[in-house]
Order: structure tokens, then C-alpha cells, then sequence
């Protein structure tokens, strides 16, 4: 039976790769993050009964900033693959917590990588790189070809970690892969997220539970797909003859106001009279276009997005009202209890 292991699991792109991972029969071993609460909302569908032999979904006390860790889960698990989808990911953030985030998603990748060296090194590796180490970089569509200007700490923690992967490759005859994702997003989007502030936003106030949305810059563009996609690619860069990077996109680019036009209109409302600008939402250094070119992906690994952007959009809109439901149902309930 073949085995992964998966860092970021409880994440958006950890859920859905699990998912897929066990739809193939593999045995699927994931690092979670030692916390006071429990954090395993996105794959709690995906456990077993734990008495029952047959347990392929197994989670690891862990951390990208501890190697000791990393080489025990790995020696523990024994993976034909590792997938690292751990880092700290709201590039927003990452102005206010710059060295955390460097070291999480740069060193971090640095750790990993020397884990598997030092275990066993025939172990094949994902890394989830970012289309914002591209930045300003270019006006046209990018490319594994495109220079890289990192213009947030996410943005270069992320260079520095696709180039070490890179260095693994050609130091030590590792198999290392760098999957270069343009933005991916889906009703498990965190709700920090613009897509998804947008969609949570526009179905709690068609109910009522919410006046106005503040965002930042609306005419940033992005290339915007759907996630479980995206996981496809991941797995398919893994099943290659030999390591190579690929840019995954889907070739088009949006704004945050088609966004909002689309999520809201969903819901037959004007974003105009709920949408509110505030400056605390921009970025220090603003990244405008995000534009991938993803000839390589389809031409040699076969792929291609599916789900287009703006039935993406309604879908995660169709999910929050869902959600915002079960609020106004729990609101109802706690009510009627007093």
C-alpha cells in the first residue's frame, strides 16, 4: 500500500488531498500542530471508526519548526511521498508576523527535506510553492520561465523554499518537486481569505446577520481556481518519471470587484451598497496581477482545471448560505431556551 504523509493537513489543500489520497488506497499520515482546541474540522468526515483494522487516516503531533519532530513522523510512517502544504499562508499577515512566517514556510521546507535525507531519501516531495513569489513581475501570463519578485515575507520565505527544493533535486539525486499554484480556493477557505470574506459576508447579510464588508484594494487581479483541482496536480507531479516544477493556474484572471459582482449578485444584491474600503486591508507593497500560464501542466502532466471561476464563486456562496442558516437555526434555538 502506498503512503503519504502530509503537512498542513487540517488545511484546505490537506483536506482535499487526504481525500484524494485515500480515493487511490493509499495510507494517508498527516502533522498537526499540538493546541488547545481542536482544529480537525475538514478532515473529521474522513475517520473511521478507530477500532476497526482497516484505519488509513493517521495524525502526527508535529511541527515544521521542530526537526526532531519531523524525523520521528517520518521514521514513524515510513511515506513513499511527502506533500508540504504546512506554512503560514495569509500573506497579510505575514507583514505582522515576518520571522514566524519565515521560518514556518522557508526553514521549515529546509527541516523537511533534511528529515527525509537523513531517513530515507528515495521519498518523494511536494513543495507548495506560491504565484506570489512571482509579484509585480511581469503584466503577462506566468511561467516556470517568469523571474521571481517576492513583495511580502509569505512571498520570499516561499522563493527561499522552492529553491532549496530545487537544491535537493540536483545536490542528492532527490526526487523534489515544486508546484507553483496560483490562488485556489473552495467552501473550506479560510474565512480570512478574500474569496471566501467575500462569499461568508455577502450570504450573512442576505440574513440578516451582517451589515457591510470591508475590503481593501478591489482592482487587484488574481487567477482564481477551485482547490480539489489543484490537490489532482499535486498527486500527478508525484507520478512523474522524473522531478520537475509546474506552474498550475487556470489561465484566466479576475478582480476583487468581479468578485464581489459575482458573489453578491448570487444572492440578487448590489455589492456597491454593502462594500466598504477600508486602508487597514492593503498590503505595504501591493501585488496588482496574478496571471498563470499553465501550458507546461497540461502538456505534461496532463492536467486542466475544471471548474471555471465563476461557478467556483457560487459555489462557496451557495456553501455560506448553508452556513449562515444553521446560524439563524442555532440563534432561533438559544432563544427559544431562555
Amino acid at each position: 500500500m502506498p503512503g503519504a504523509l502530509i503537512t498542513g493537513i487540517t488545511g484546505q489543500d490537506g483536506s482535499y488531498l487526504a481525500e484524494l489520497l485515500l480515493s487511490k488506497g493509499y495510507e494517508v499520515h498527516g502533522i498537526i500542530r499540538r493546541s488547545s482546541g481542536f482544529n480537525t474540522g475538514r478532515i473529521d468526515h474522513l475517520y473511521k471508526d478507530v477500532h476497526e483494522s482497516d484505519v488509513r487516516l493517521k495524525l502526527h503531533y508535529g511541527d515544521l519548526s521542530d526537526g526532531a519532530s519531523l524525523r520521528r513522523i517520518i521514521s514513524l510512517s515510513a511515506p513513499t511521498e511527502v506533500y508540504n502544504l504546512g506554512a503560514q499562508s495569509h500573506v497579510r499577515v505575514s507583514f505582522d508576523q515576518p520571522e514566524f512566517t519565515a521560518d514556518v514556510g522557508g526553514i521549515g521546507t529546509l527541516r523537511l527535506l533534511e528529515a527525509i535525507r537523513d531517513v530515507n531519501p528515495s521519498v518523494r516531495f511536494y513543495q507548495a510553492s506560491s504565484s506570489e513569489m512571482f509579484g509585480n513581475a511581469s503584466s503577462r501570463a506566468m511561467s516556470e520561465q517568469t523571474p521571481f519578485d517576492p513583495r511580502s515575507p509569505y512571498a520570499a520565505a516561499k522563493v527561499f523554499a522552492y529553491h532549496v527544493t530545487r537544491n535537493y533535486r540536483e545536490a542528492y539525486g532527490m526526487f523534489t518537486a515544486n508546484g507553483i499554484l496560483f490562488n485556489h480556493e473552495s467552501p473550506r477557505r479560510g474565512e480570512t481569505f478574500v474569496t471566501r470574506k467575500v462569499t461568508h459576508a455577502a450570504a450573512r447579510i442576505k440574513a440578516g446577520l451582517q451589515d457591510h464588508l470591508f475590503l481593501g484594494n478591489l482592482e487587484a487581479k488574481r487567477d482564481w481556481g477551485f482547490a480539489r483541482d489543484y490537490v489532482e496536480a499535486m498527486y500527478l507531479m508525484l507520478q512523474q518519471r522524473e522531478p520537475d516544477d509546474f506552474v498550475i493556474g487556470t489561465g484566466e484572471t479576475h478582480s476583487v470587484r468581479e468578485l464581489c459582482e459575482i458573489a453578491f449578485g448570487r444572492l440578487g444584491l448590489d455589492y456597491q451598497q454593502y462594500v466598504r474600503i477600508d486602508p487597514r486591508y492593503f498590503r505595504p507593497t501591493e501585488v496588482d496581477f496574478l496571471l498563470a500560464d499553465p501550458s507546461k501542466a497540461r502538456a505534461k502532466l496532463g492536467w486542466s482545471p475544471r471548474v471555471h471561476f465563476k461557478e467556483l464563486i457560487e459555489m462557496m456562496v451557495d456553501a455560506d448560505v448553508e452556513l449562515s442558516q444553521r446560524e439563524l437555526r442555532a440563534g432561533a434555538a438559544v432563544t427559544a431556551r431562555r
